[in-house]
């Protein structure tokens, strides 16, 4: 798998406040963009499965309430 540069999700605004993901020697990376030095990996299945959990609301009780 190659590397690729770090990418933002189309529904990030224009600034810095989002997560960006690239691949990386056959892992996943994450960061924030206002924290670039600190850089989560993990494989692409649990990727997958935290992607898959997110939008099934898994962690939806971990939001502040309004």
């Amino acid at each position: 798998m190659p590397n690729s540069a770090w990418q933002k999700s189309s529904y990030s605004a224009a600034n810095s406040e989002c997560v960006e993901v690239r691949t990386l020697d056959g892992l996943i990376e994450l960061r924030e963009s206002d924290e670039g030095d600190v850089i989560v990996r993990t494989t692409a299945a649990k990727f997958a499965a935290l992607l898959q959990g997110a939008k099934a609301g898994e962690f939806d009780h971990l939001l502040p309430r309004t």
